[in-house]
């Protein structure tokens, strides 16, 4: 999908969706901020119906994941109240400013500034892989506010609007032709005071509060449209013959196997938390998907090096996304090393 065309499409969604409730994280809110009060149970049902129903993808599941449950854990009563509303009618989008060029998987590293002037943050930086901020209206961003500190100590979390001269959007061109992600400048951008969620200094823990959210229960949904690749795949192996090669049925097979393993390992830790098990569930799907996006373009041959009318087809989209589904949200390398660390008790 071109940039016109990714473009067009996130106005189209951004109308449909306008003032439109969203239901499965929304519900799970305490009553006091809007939400029903629902079980995780609930959450982990409709996400699966969601799956199976080959639903799109939710336009605002940032705002919907991970800023509103972190301002119930962690902002203010006047934030919750400002944001809370315009999350639950997706009438705001959000994206995520924690990535820079310099500082990925290594999040600790960040470099951009935040300096307190007056009532105001004053921002200088660059994000980068910001995914959605060319539909966003805010970006929660994660910066450097003590001169002079390394590492997880002085850092702040700060809300920032995107829709200020301070800030520049260039939406990356992927392989695919898609542009999902976007380099974020910062360049004495300004933030109210106040918009700084938990203590200033105190955002690497704010940070990762949110980063347990994103790795919560929609994996289970996440798995369903997993098992609806593998189905596609069994299928094109049926019709290529591509089926009668023994290793490509016992690949298929261990794919099929995987699948089980990342449910049985989602519904364990639904109700009894686990020492790592954020990081083992990212480790197993980021590894699972990634290889079945190389195990599709073995299935497909030669075919698979040709584009149809210059279009890449679905299994073709699904090697090149997949690749970069072991790097983005925590490497493999670090998911190991904080397994290493945190959970085996191994020396650095």
């Amino acid at each position: 999908m071109t940039s016109a065309r990714w473009s067009a499409k996130s106005h189209a969604i951004r109308s449909s969706t306008a003032g439109v409730v969203s239901w499965p994280v929304i519900a799970t809110w305490p009553v006091e901020h809007g939400g029903r009060g629902l079980s995780v149970a609930h959450r982990v049902a409709f996400y699966e119906e969601y799956a199976k129903a080959d639903a799109p993808d939710k336009v605002n599941h940032l705002g919907e994941e991970l800023v509103g449950p972190t301002l119930i854990g962690y902002g203010t009563p006047a934030q919750r109240q400002r944001f809370l509303p315009a999350i639950r009618d997706v009438s705001e989008l959000w994206c995520q400013g924690y990535s820079e060029p310099g500082a990925g998987s290594d999040l600790a590293g960040v470099s951009t500034t935040a300096v307190l002037d007056g009532d105001h943050w004053v921002i200088n930086g660059q994000k980068v892989w910001t995914s959605l901020a060319h539909w966003a209206k805010w970006c929660f961003v994660l910066a450097r506010s003590e001169r002079g500190s390394q590492r997880h100590a002085g850092l702040s979390y700060l809300l920032v609007p995107l829709d200020q001269p301070g800030i520049e959007i260039r939406p990356i061109v992927q392989l695919t032709g898609d542009s999902e992600f976007n380099e974020v400048f910062f360049t004495d951008a300004r933030t109210d005071a106040d918009l700084v969620v938990g203590e200033p200094g105190d955002g690497w823990r704010v940070a990762m509060a949110t980063l347990m959210y994103e790795r919560g229960v929609s994996t289970l949904g996440q798995q369903i449209r997993y098992a609806r690749e593998l189905s596609g795949l069994v299928e094109l192996a049926k019709n290529s013959g591509a089926i009668d090669d023994p290793s490509i049925r016992e690949r298929l097979t261990r794919a099929w196997a995987g699948l089980q393993t990342m449910r049985s390992f989602a519904l364990a830790t639904m109700d009894e938390e686990l020492p790592g098990q954020d990081s083992v569930a990212k480790l197993l799907w980021a590894t699972w998907h990634r290889d079945l996006g190389e195990l599709a373009m073995d299935i497909k041959g030669k075919t698979g090096l040709v584009l149809d009318g210059g279009e890449y087809d679905e299994w073709q989209r699904l090697f090149l996304f997949s690749r970069a589904d072991t790097i983005y949200g925590g490497s493999n390398e670090i998911q190991r090393n904080i397994i290493a660390e945190r959970v085996l008790g191994l020396p650095k």
